[in-house]
């Protein structure tokens, strides 16, 4: 099954959402939720408005859909759920850097970014592994 990739990312006063691997899918919001919600419509109107014939060779089979987010969107979409001290003890990275990635003040390197994605995996699966 392919991955539809879509990019969340901030600007300045709003988020915006668009598929990376099949053009035109697009959309924003105030949130990340509803910038999530417009690229979704987006793309059922896309699918609907279409013969199969006509779609990106992606949306013609079935797929999944991946939210790649960056660093800061990422972070302030989930504060409620994981805060500082929470995401320190998870990536090994100190809180004061953290707030500096959510507010945008310093943008990960690449490998710190990459840092932050693998403790969240590895946090998913302990609590995939779970049994209550």
């Amino acid at each position: 099954m392919e991955k539809l990739i879509i990019e969340i990312g901030k600007s300045e006063d709003h988020y915006g959402a668009y598929a990376v691997n099949c053009s035109g899918v697009y959309g924003a919001g105030n949130t990340v939720e509803e910038a999530k919600t417009n690229v979704l419509d987006g793309l059922r109107l896309l699918i609907e408005s279409r013969k199969k014939e006509e779609l990106p060779d992606i949306l013609k089979n079935e797929y999944e859909i991946v939210y790649k987010f960056d660093t800061q969107s990422f972070l302030k979409y989930f504060e409620n759920i994981f805060s500082k001290t929470a995401l320190e003890k998870i990536t090994g990275i100190n809180q004061k850097q953290i707030h500096h990635y959510a507010s945008g003040l310093k943008i990960p390197r690449p490998a710190q970014r990459k840092k932050i994605e693998n403790a969240l995996h590895g946090f998913g699966k302990e609590l995939l592994s779970v049994e209550l």
